[in-house]
């Protein structure tokens, strides 16, 4: 089973890193993900870039309308993902933990099965 692993956290937090801060952060969660992506359950990853730079196009009715930012009801921002195979939910769990270790500023990871709509060789 593949599951999505959503990375959340407040954003002035991660914003406010040193650019040493985050190397080392980066840095000990590729620690993490190597271990996944030598077994070769690790999907795609991705850091996103600050909500400042996000574009919301939301659909109403007949009209269509495309606004600056994410617009979020949250104090927490989606920053990443991860799409790992795991066997079972408690196996991603582990994942999370272990991202979460590595994460001094971690905020909270939601954790969700993936269906595929489009097969990749991960999901093969």
């Amino acid at each position: 089973m593949l599951y999505a692993v959503f990375c959340y956290n407040q954003e002035d937090v991660t914003n406010a890193w040193t650019k040493e801060q985050d190397e080392k952060v980066m840095h000990d969660l590729l620690a993490v993900q190597s271990k996944y992506a030598e077994a070769g359950r690790l999907g795609p990853v991705a850091r996103l870039m600050p909500t400042t730079t996000a574009t919301t196009l939301r659909h109403s009715h007949s009209e269509t309308i495309v606004i600056d930012g994410p617009f979020a009801e949250t104090k927490e921002q989606l920053l990443g993902f991860y799409v790992i195979d795991c066997a079972s939910l408690d196996d991603a769990l582990e994942f999370a933990r272990d991202l979460s270790s590595a994460n001094p500023a971690a905020g909270s990871y939601e954790i969700r099965p993936l269906a595929i709509y489009k097969p990749s060789e991960l999901a093969s």
